[in-house]
């Protein structure tokens, strides 16, 4: 097991290009299995969740070339779904929670599939319900295993229908709406999640001769088609890299530019940095974020305390409230960061006030911040990353912190950031992999 080394209290400076986009890799790539014909992705970032998945679809028949160091190319003319069944599919599955984004492809394609109930973070219950009450409203068939711990899908039959997401899950609308382009008939998804990546599945979908409209709301309509062709795709930076690095640069007093940012995909992420009193400057495609000795949270309007939130999009998303409170710790001001959707998420504060930020964690929920003003530095310790948002958070406050800090359990960081150390060193950080 690696752990990072970390000495902390250094100005970093610099360039630095967000890789693809971890949550959008893990539809597009599962994607490829809806069609025979070749598909080309661009711009895949080199991680472990996104690692297995692919070599899951290598193992599962689709012939997969490596065109460049980020370029692959799929080819799913031949599938072996008996593949499914065996002791190896289940151990690789179970081993990662974008196995579950397979199923809509297969079950489209193929008629039936069989799935472990995925690993993941722990951040709290993420359930799966979203997904299979959209495969049963399309007609599929399932039943879960206790003892196998192992779901068994039967879509032998596939007929388009309307149908009312109970959330408005990202994971859940892909792989719905993945079944839903080889059904027969029409299906309406209303509660459909309208991420970015979302609109980039769909988008690449109607370029393999899909027929999908409302794309970018929260309502899709899909009508059916008998085959899917090729394309290729480039995937967009990671939005949750960027919101990190603006922290980063924030909590180390450091001088910064974000490169080729696809800034009109980011949403009110950047809008959130500045309610904490983070300076950028948008320069073409890039972001500038010059080195600030103090930043001020905003208060509300009636100056009652800021509160930040997340929700689905075009909401703020949740994977950047870890990012969020770490950087509100030497702010001036104090803030109520409520995280909705997972309870479990906020947990790693623990390991914050040990270095010696001011947080109350109010309930699994919700924490408020008391910031620092930069009058008392963080101070280096030991701790251990749990998740990996929470665990580059804790990243951000060691580079920031007075002294050695060392995180272990960092392969969860290295499910979500590719070569994260050397892109650190190269603006200056003092961060050692033992």
């Amino acid at each position: 097991m690696s752990i990072f080394k970390i000495k902390g209290g250094k100005k970093l400076k610099g360039e630095i290009i967000p890789q693809g986009a971890k949550n959008e890799a893990l539809q597009i790539v599962s994607a490829v299995l809806l069609t025979d014909q070749p598909v080309t992705i661009n711009n895949i970032p080199n991680i472990r969740d996104v690692n297995k998945l692919i070599e899951l679809i290598g193992d599962l028949g689709c012939k997969v070339e490596k065109l460049s160091k980020d370029s692959y190319r799929f080819t799913a003319a031949t599938v072996n779904v008996n593949f499914l069944e065996t002791d190896e599919y289940r151990s690789k599955a179970a081993a990662l929670r974008g196995s579950v984004m397979l199923l809509g492809p297969i079950l489209a394609r193929f008629g039936k599939a069989s799935l472990p109930k995925p690993g993941g973070d722990k951040i709290g219950r993420r359930r799966l319900d979203t997904h299979f009450l959209g495969f049963q409203k399309l007609g599929a068939k399932f039943n879960f295993d206790a003892a196998e711990h192992l779901f068994q899908i039967d879509a032998s039959e596939l007929k388009g229908c309307y149908m009312l997401l109970d959330e408005a899950s990202v994971t859940g609308t892909a792989n719905v709406l993945m079944a839903a382009v080889l059904a027969k008939g029409t299906t309406t998804i209303y509660n459909a999640a309208c991420e970015p990546y979302l609109q980039q599945l769909c988008l690449m979908l109607n370029r393999m001769g899909a027929k999908i409209s409302g794309v970018g709301s929260n309502l899709l309509t899909i009508e059916g088609v008998e085959k899917l062709g090729g394309t290729d795709h480039t995937l967009l930076p990671d939005m949750i890299e960027i919101g990190s690095f603006i922290g980063l640069a924030a909590m180390t007093q450091s001088e910064i530019t974000i490169k080729n940012c696809r800034i009109d995909m980011l949403g009110m992420i950047p809008d959130i940095f500045k309610r904490l009193g983070i300076k950028m400057e948008f320069r073409g495609d890039d972001i500038y974020i010059p080195s600030q000795n103090i930043y001020e949270l905003e208060t509300f309007i009636d100056g009652s305390i800021l509160t930040i939130s997340d929700a689905p999009w075009p909401g703020f998303t949740p994977d950047l409230i870890s990012i969020v409170l770490v950087v509100a710790t030497q702010a001036k001001g104090t803030v109520l960061i409520h995280q909705k959707m997972f309870e479990s998420r906020l947990f790693f504060t623990d390991k914050l006030i040990d270095m010696g930020a001011q947080i109350i964690l109010c309930d699994p929920h919700r924490a408020t911040v008391i910031g620092l003003e930069r009058k008392q530095q963080l101070r280096g310790i030991k701790m251990s990353s749990p998740d990996i948002r929470a665990g580059v958070a804790l990243l951000i406050a060691a580079l920031s912190a007075n002294g050695v800090s060392e995180i272990s359990n960092i392969d969860q960081i290295d499910r979500g950031y590719q070569y994260i150390d050397e892109r650190l060193k190269n603006l200056g950080a003092d961060i050692e992999r033992i």
